[in-house]
């Protein structure tokens, strides 16, 4: 992003979230790009967000949006989104009768960090995830339960990511991800699991979805410097939403030719709104 940013005449710095020494009312624009340590800091992170001046996200977004219980509220406006059952800590969690397979992560979280895949037929995996959510609970976090979509092993997860133009914001490109999840989580630290990442089209079914999920979005997706809608095929075959990432998504940029040029141009867009 430098050289095209730098052709634009923008000069760039990299600072870090928490660092004290940093004047952030210096800048004219601040852009999260990959704050991943926030996940178990959360309200010191959200807290941080609100005093920063001229942030984007906005800071009501990032508060909104580092929570996963806004899927609910996304699926409460008609967003067809991956059903999804919430565990509060305190209280307890017995796995499904039924023998598929489940997803189980925190409702804050970063990258692949505390999430593993369950097949409930299998006796020892029923203990692992409910193993895995009285640890997250106990913990204090809220746990939230999926069932594993088998589509994406097959068709994998499309990404699309939104950057904003003259007139909002608008469709740049996608990418494919191909399966990560293995197995159960056994409580070793990993951010990142390897991905495979490929050039996609967006069909116009998922350019569907991805624009009602941003519709609904709290204040209106035209205050938003980007936004990554990730979605995989339900059973039907129909894409629902995995996640919307509008904190500190990895934005494929490389993945594009232009994209890199699209995203100078969107944050010299936002350059130009500030007063």
């Amino acid at each position: 992003m430098l050289a095209p940013l730098a052709a634009r005449g923008v000069t760039v710095e990299a600072a870090i979230w928490d660092d004290p020494a940093v004047d952030w009312s210096g800048y004219d624009l601040v852009v999260l790009r990959s704050p991943w340590d926030y996940a178990l800091r959360r309200d010191e992170f959200v807290a941080w967000a609100q005093k920063v001046p001229c942030l984007v996200n906005p800071a009501d977004v990032v508060a909104w949006n580092t929570d996963k219980r806004y899927l609910a509220e996304l699926s409460a406006a008609g967003v067809p989104t991956v059903p999804t059952a919430w565990v509060e800590p305190g209280q307890s969690w017995v796995p499904p009768a039924d023998s598929g397979e489940y997803v189980i992560k925190p409702a804050v979280s970063a990258g692949s960090q505390d999430t593993g895949r369950y097949d409930l037929a299998d006796p020892e995996h029923r203990e692992l995830a409910a193993a895995h959510v009285r640890r997250l609970t106990a913990a204090g976090r809220v746990a939230m339960v999926q069932p594993y979509l088998n589509a994406v092993d097959t068709s994998g997860e499309t990404a699309l990511l939104f950057l904003a133009g003259p007139d909002g914001l608008a469709f740049s490109h996608a990418i494919r991800k191909g399966p990560m999840l293995t197995g159960p989580d056994l409580g070793v630290a990993e951010l990142y699991k390897k991905e495979q990442i490929d050039p996609r089209t967006a069909g116009p079914d998922q350019l569907a979805v991805a624009q009602q999920t941003l519709a609904a979005v709290p204040g209106g997706p035209d205050r938003l410097l980007y936004a990554r809608v990730d979605l995989i095929p339900g059973p039907d075959g129909a894409p629902v939403l995995v996640e919307l990432e509008l904190t500190e998504p990895s934005l494929f940029i490389g993945y594009a030719d232009a994209a890199p040029d699209r995203l100078a141009a969107a944050i010299t867009t936002h350059l130009a709104r500030q007063p």
